[in-house]
């Protein structure tokens, strides 16, 4: 979600720089396709207007499990009418099970799930020929969140099964350079059920001036500052939600003054305040998902750019709900659920003109594709879901 209003000269054509990019590699894979080898930022709100021309997808998979992928899926999309077409595999890389992109568009990041966690870097090239720039080690085991510091300079991941967070510093060709910090969650306590902490996710706020981790094991989220010249960690505060909970994913609303937190353990979604002058982030009263009694294993959330609607994906009830974000964003309003059309809708993702959403389904090997209505808040199927081995994550550019 990306929008030149409001940024300078070189800001906007760098943004120009990089669609041009992203254009160019969707050509490509296009172009692939047809061949031998067939098979987050700061918005006001969205430009949502349809891109021209195909645009790529990246797909996260997991390569150690039966029926899994050989490594990143390669696909193209049409931003129009949500169809994909196929484009091989980017191979030699373990487990890449989630995916982000650098803001230049030029390079593909994802974690290895490994016991020994890593995470890869992917030069991209407008000829399709994918180069892998090499792997380094998170220091942790189980990574299945990163994400890029607004920045361009630091890769940001989180491990899960060992309950910490790692920062990697990215060179001017995007790769990755030693790692600069490792902080594990030790307090407050693992909640009920947990046996230690377990790190879920790592983002930066929207102000650029805290990174905020989300763990499950401890029920926790934790506030960082970035030392932006030495790539270091240090905590300011941190935010506790009810024993049991176990948040997952977070979204924020794009004023940055409220973020929505999905917890998977205990089945509800939690509004969130948040003060970018400290960090703090204040948890709400938890609200229902739209599935009905028991757990669902809610996912992830996503929020259009212009703040109206927020989606999240729930695995066990096999749906996506809707919500209608009110009062400046400090307000969800349940609008009801949708059948995600696969089993077990482990991420989603909106397109960067966010005429599109893409779900991830885990167990049945699909990416279904929805076109959203930004006057409604409406999700409808576009087309029949897409084949993809083990999908986990769906990165369309």
């Amino acid at each position: 979600m990306s929008s030149t209003a409001g940024r300078t000269g070189t800001e906007a054509a760098g943004g120009s720089s990089r669609r041009r990019f992203i254009g160019a590699v969707a050509a490509a894979a296009v172009s692939v396709a047809v061949g031998p080898a067939a098979g987050p930022a700061l918005s006001a709100a969205a430009d949502t207007r349809p891109c021209r021309g195909p645009r790529p997808l990246f797909l996260g998979t997991y390569t150690s499990v039966a029926g899994g992928g050989s490594g990143i899926g390669l696909a193209a999309y049409d931003d129009e009418t949500g169809g994909i077409t196929a484009a091989g595999t980017l191979s030699g890389v373990s487990d890449p099970s989630f995916l982000a992109v650098h803001p230049s568009g030029r390079t593909l990041y994802t974690v290895n799930e490994q016991q020994e966690g890593g995470v890869t870097a992917v030069r991209l090239s407008p000829d399709g020929h994918h180069r892998v720039l090499g792997t380094r080690g998170t220091g942790g085991a189980g990574p299945c969140h990163l994400s890029v510091h607004p920045s361009g300079r630091w890769l940001l991941s989180a491990n899960y099964l060992s309950g910490s967070v790692a920062v990697h510093p990215i060179d001017a060709s995007g790769a990755l350079g030693a790692r600069t910090a490792l902080v594990t969650h030790s307090t407050p306590p693992p909640g009920p059920g947990q046996e230690g902490p377990h790190a879920h996710q790592i983002v930066t706020s929207p102000d650029g001036g805290h990174v905020l981790a989300v763990d499950l094991g401890n029920d926790t989220v934790y506030s960082y500052r970035l030392d932006t010249s030495r790539g270091e960690l240090a905590r300011v505060s941190y935010a506790s939600l009810r024993p049991g909970a176990g948040p997952r994913h977070l979204a924020f609303h794009p004023a940055g003054r409220f973020a929505y937190l999905a917890n998977e353990v205990d089945n509800t979604v939690v509004v969130c305040a948040y003060d970018p002058a400290t960090g703090r982030l204040t948890p709400g009263r938890p609200q229902p998902t739209g599935t009905g009694p028991g757990t669902s294993y809610p996912a992830q959330l996503v929020v259009t750019g212009e703040g109206r609607y927020a989606f999240l994906a729930n695995r066990g009830h096999n749906s996506l709900t809707r919500y209608a974000i009110e009062a400046d964003g400090s307000r969800l309003r349940l609008l009801g659920t949708v059948p995600v059309g696969g089993d077990f809708p482990r991420h989603i993702a909106l397109s960067p003109s966010e005429n599109l959403l893409f779900a991830a389904n885990q167990r049945s090997s699909s990416v279904s594709v929805f076109q959203v209505d930004h006057d409604s808040g409406e999700l409808r199927p576009a087309g029949s879901p897409f084949s993809s081995p083990v999908a986990v994550c769906a990165m369309p550019l």
